[in-house]
Formats: C-alpha cells, sequence, structure tokens
C-alpha cells in the first residue's frame, strides 16, 4: 500500500513521517489489498500563531473500484492528529467494507 504524505504550512521531519507510517500503516494493513492508495495531508492552520486544534491531518484512502473515503481530524498536537486520523479512516473502511461485503 502505498502512502503519500504532504503538508501545508510546515516542513514534515523524519519523525513526523515515521509518525504516519506506523499509525496509518497498523490501522490499515488488513485493508492492504483492498486499497490502491492513501493520501495523508497535514496542516498547520494557525503557522507559528498555535491555537487550540490548529494541526489537521486529513487522510483518503483509495478502494479499488470504488469512491475514495475521506476523514479529518484537528487537535493541539500534530502527533494526536494523525493516531486520530488514522483511527477514523480505520473504522469508515471497515463499515464501508462489512456493508459491500454483505
Amino acid at each position: 500500500m502505498k502512502v503519500e504524505i504532504s503538508a501545508n504550512g510546515f516542513t514534515t521531519t523524519d519523525a513526523i513521517r515515521e509518525h504516519v507510517h506506523t499509525q496509518v500503516g497498523s490501522a490499515l494493513d488488513r485493508f492492504e489489498n483492498r486499497l490502491t492508495r492513501v493520501e495523508v495531508h497535514l496542516g498547520d492552520t494557525n503557522a507559528k500563531k498555535g491555537g487550540p486544534d490548529d494541526k489537521r491531518c486529513m487522510i483518503e484512502a483509495r478502494p479499488r473500484g470504488a469512491q475514495p473515503i475521506a476523514i479529518e481530524h484537528h487537535a493541539d498536537d500534530l502527533y494526536d492528529a494523525i493516531s486520530e486520523a488514522a483511527s477514523k479512516i480505520q473504522r469508515a473502511l471497515t463499515k464501508k467494507f462489512e456493508r459491500t461485503d454483505g
């Protein structure tokens, strides 16, 4: 499964990229054969000013032969936003595949 990472408002570090791959990989590993690609978009809404819930993680998963599914999560900390977004996309894909598998 290919995971693409993009960031808006800051440069990603090795630690952030590793966290994305660890969290998203473990959340979606059971769906690996059913997904063509996963895009992770990270953002810092207020840039250097800070503020509550100003870190954003949007994950878009692309199932084979189906429309993409996207979720996002905002948090005070980027690592928390990534972890929570990974959990949300896992739940969304679980529901989708349970419906389609019957």
